[in-house]
């Protein structure tokens, strides 16, 4: 056996490890911009969007940034340590675990 891996012997069905994530942000947030660094650090997929270039955005969030949401729910708002992270990214992993397969 060489280790390698063929097409029949990979898992049929692989789903990301993590959802995707939102990280509500604005320019100038020091709490935002800790936030995002201990993200990387611990190697979500994330996309920041600026509260400040929506409306609707600024309304719902502008007063609670950071504010890290999965779906539309929100999963925490303000300071964020890489400990409380490590925690929500547990939490993700496991209901990504435990979510049914979607009927192919």
């Amino acid at each position: 056996m060489t280790g390698r891996t063929g097409p029949d012997q990979q898992d049929p069905v692989q789903r990301p490890a993590v959802p995707a994530l939102t990280l509500y942000s604005r320019l100038g947030c020091h709490l935002c911009e800790q936030a995002e660094s201990h993200l990387k650090a611990l190697a979500f997929t994330f996309q920041v969007v600026d509260v400040d270039t929506d409306p609707l955005l600024k309304a719902r969030y502008g007063q609670d940034v950071p504010v890290l949401a999965s779906g539309g729910r929100v999963l925490g708002k303000g300071a964020f340590s890489r400990s409380r992270l490590s925690q929500i990214k547990l939490l993700l992993l496991r209901e990504t675990r435990t979510q049914p397969d979607s009927p192919g």
